[in-house]
């Protein structure tokens, strides 16, 4: 599926920071290979929250240099394949996204399926999994960080938090950052909400931080405040004095 003059599917950023703490962005790029023709698609659709997580890749990049962290990203568009959904479940590769069709995702036989795991999902969990495990073999602590941005309004539903705290398997150190980004009277701090993990919906924090006893936490910014560049630097800002608040209060091991 990938030709030369495709880009990589994923990019590491600050390979040797010296931090615990350890980015992931799942959907954060909303790019096509050629060999797909945007799935059928129109261009104002691709740069739709249905195609991509908008505004968190500049967001990781502010808190990786903030908090001298790695970064891995994902580069293609989630409609491609979900990273961040269990391949053998249908909203892997969806042929409706909110209320638009995906043309390209519908009637995929077993190999084209099976392509779009090999060349994007796959090289993506696997980099994940390669750092953990080095950092593991150093007796390196990680602190996995899952980023992610969500649509103002969803189905004509309007969403009242400024950003959202998602977990499952690690309750305690969730709880400290909920706490934290909670001292901001100001801002609406969404409790597993908008969207709560589970195995069944979500693949990153259950596989690389649930399943190997890692501290981690999901994170879900509102993309209407990542709008621009600015607003990027204000939550990579605030993301890493809560993240550092958060780690001292529940430390890895704790």
């Amino acid at each position: 599926m990938l030709a030369d003059g495709d880009i990589a599917p994923v990019t590491v950023l600050n390979a040797k920071g010296a931090s615990a703490f350890l980015i992931v962005a799942d959907h954060a790029g909303n790019v096509f290979p050629g060999a797909l023709d945007r799935l059928g698609i129109t261009e104002a659709d691709q740069a739709r929250h249905i195609a991509w997580d908008i505004g968190i890749a500049g967001v990781c990049r502010g808190l990786a240099e903030r908090l001298d962290a790695t970064l891995i990203q994902q580069n293609y568009s989630r409609l491609i394949i979900d990273c961040n959904r269990p391949p053998d479940t249908p909203a892997s590769i969806p042929m409706m996204s909110e209320r638009t069709p995906i043309p390209g995702n519908r009637d995929l036989g077993a190999l084209e399926r099976q392509a779009r795991l090999d060349e994007i999902f796959a090289p993506y969990h696997a980099r994940i999994a390669e750092e953990i495990d080095g950092r593991t073999a150093a007796a390196r602590p990680t602190v996995l960080i899952a980023m992610h941005s969500f649509t103002p309004v969803y189905l004509d539903e309007a969403r009242p938090w400024h950003a959202g705290v998602l977990y499952r398997d690690d309750v305690p150190f969730a709880s400290a950052v909920l706490a934290a980004l909670r001292t901001n009277s100001d801002l609406v701090i969404g409790d597993n909400e908008p969207y709560a993990v589970s195995a069944a919906t979500d693949y990153t924090l259950p596989v690389h931080g649930g399943a190997r006893g890692l501290r981690h936490v999901g994170i879900e910014i509102r993309q209407d405040l990542l709008a621009d560049p600015a607003g990027q630097e204000e939550w990579a800002a605030r993301m890493a004095a809560v993240l550092e608040t958060a780690i001292a209060a529940c430390p890895p091991g704790a």
